[in-house]
């Protein structure tokens, strides 16, 4: 037995009574979590991430919770878990276990607790945003996904929260030996003289740290001493970590929290880090099924490499212009002009889509039930596929690529699929080839001019036009040498193109 497991108690009250944690009496702490509890109307937040900090934390105030009189439980608390729609499926499935325990429990105790799940908006998902419009894998200088997944679904409860109680307390399973920028972080917002601090973005939000003072030790001997309080055991939870050094992906309330890529209570996805040792555990620990979706993450890191830009990404960025920094200074003293490479191309975003509805297919056929992407993200890819800025998708592929992998339809919306069909399109292809015109362009102009089709007022329709010459549709060669030749005589290609339409219409 390790020394994780040594410290056994019957239950939680003699736990309470008699351990030490930190230095300090745990029957200390729990009085303070009751004390600052009972001192205002503040409802709580919890950040709920499923990992062992977060579950010590809400283990602790639930105990706390027990152990006031039913007349002093007078506020709400929260339990808030963030699901990114792209979590680690073993890790889902306990969490979602955890949460329909706890209220359950919760009921049953009589305790004013509930659990919730939050999550990103459909149209601000990870597969939405990289599939559907071809935002590249994150990584450390891009990293798009933290906010959209994580940040704003638990913001946008909490804003609510204290919009309708005027303030609140987010209770937080964050410690300072995580990392020295986390330690930083929590002394900043500090409050002096009391438990608490100021919520680094959201007003009116306050955040308590209830074990901020204590090691990864501490945290497992309390959660391995006695019973959850809501039923139960943390064995499971102790076999996802051990034989891992990984940490977890904590709830991010804001953009200081740093990548949890490598934890095994983070995204399947995450190509901040170079290698997710995270799925590399759990598939040696017996979950091979997941073979697949590490082959997938590694496809995708790989996309991302500078050298394969080429192949996965269009020059183009997705405001239709060739985009450009200033690189170190040459040897000549001369600043070196780099391109940056703009979205997936359209073809690559398909092969990403059937590949992951073929895994997804085929770990259902196997017996295991499981969504590597919701429905209603097909239907806001298809129409992203359908208006996108540089390639749309007259074709209308999105549907067809269903139906090969599962051999059936879903409840396609008639009016998403645009006003030109994949005849227009090789019709089109034919005529442009043949009279030397980017074909991408026509497309934007028939499809500007179609939509003030039928209008009394075709108000901006000239400003439309003129927007879409403005862009780069020629080679990306073609387009260097341009703006080589631009730069040189201090002009832009988009100040030319805007005065020879000027001088079209004087």
């Amino acid at each position: 037995m390790s020394a994780k497991e040594q410290f056994i108690y019957a239950d939680h009250t003699s736990l309470i009574k008699e351990a030490v944690v930190a230095g300090r009496p745990l029957v200390d702490l729990v009085g303070e979590i009751q004390r600052i509890y009972t001192s205002d109307d503040r409802p709580w937040i919890i950040g709920f991430s499923g990992g062992k900090d977060s579950t010590c934390v809400l283990s602790l105030v639930y105990t706390a919770l027990i152990e006031l009189p039913p007349k002093l439980r007078k506020k709400h608390i929260y339990v808030v878990s963030s699901d990114t729609l792209v979590e680690t499926p073993v890790v889902v499935d306990m969490i979602q276990r955890t949460l329909v325990a706890i209220n359950e429990a919760a009921v049953h105790e009589q305790l004013p607790l509930s659990a919730h799940s939050v999550e990103p908006k459909t149209d601000q998902t990870f597969w939405v945003n990289l599939i559907g419009r071809g935002y590249p894998a994150p990584n450390q200088t891009f990293r798009w996904c933290t906010e959209r997944m994580k940040i704003d679904p638990v913001s946008t409860f909490i804003l609510d929260t204290v919009a309708q109680y005027g303030e609140t307390i987010v209770v937080l399973g964050s410690r300072s030996q995580e990392s020295a920028s986390r330690a930083q972080v929590i002394a900043k917002h500090k409050i002096d003289g009391t438990a608490l601090s100021r919520h680094s973005s959201l007003p009116n939000a306050y955040t308590y740290m209830p074990i901020e003072s204590w090691s990864a030790d501490d945290v497992w001997m309390y959660l391995m001493s006695a019973p959850c309080p809501w039923g139960g055991s943390n064995r499971m939870l102790f076999e996802l970590y051990k034989g891992s050094n990984q940490g977890e992906c904590p709830l991010v309330i804001d953009k200081s929290t740093p990548s949890c890529g490598n934890s095994r209570f983070g995204c399947w996805t995450c190509t901040v880090v170079t290698e997710d040792k995270a799925l590399h555990g759990l598939i040696e620990s017996g979950a091979a099924w997941m073979e697949p979706l590490l082959k997938f993450r590694n496809k995708l890191y790989a996309s991302r490499q500078p050298d394969n830009a080429e192949e996965y990404r269009n020059f183009r960025r997705r405001t239709g212009r060739v985009s450009y920094n200033s690189g170190d200074i040459k040897d000549d003293n001369i600043k070196e002009v780099r391109h940056i490479p703009g979205p997936y191309w359209l073809s690559k975003r398909k092969e990403f889509l059937k590949e992951l509805l073929e895994i997804e297919k085929e770990i259902n056929d196997a017996g295991r039930e499981i969504e590597l992407i919701t429905r209603p993200e097909l239907h806001v890819i298809r129409r992203e596929w359908l208006r996108d800025p540089n390639e749309p998708d007259w074709e209308d592929s999105l549907p067809s690529i269903y139906r090969a992998v599962y051999g059936e339809d879903l409840s396609w919306v008639e009016d998403d699929a645009g006003a030109f069909t994949k005849a227009d399109s090789s019709i089109l292809a034919e005529l442009c080839e043949t009279y030397g015109v980017p074909v991408a362009l026509v497309r934007k102009l028939l499809e500007a001019e179609l939509q003030v089709s039928g209008l009394g007022s075709r108000r901006g329709i000239l400003d439309k036009l003129e927007s879409i010459l403005q862009r780069d549709w020629e080679t990306l060669e073609v387009v260097n040498e341009r703006n080589e030749s631009f730069r040189k005589r201090g002009k832009s290609h988009a100040e030319e193109i805007q005065k020879e339409f000027a001088e079209f219409f004087q």
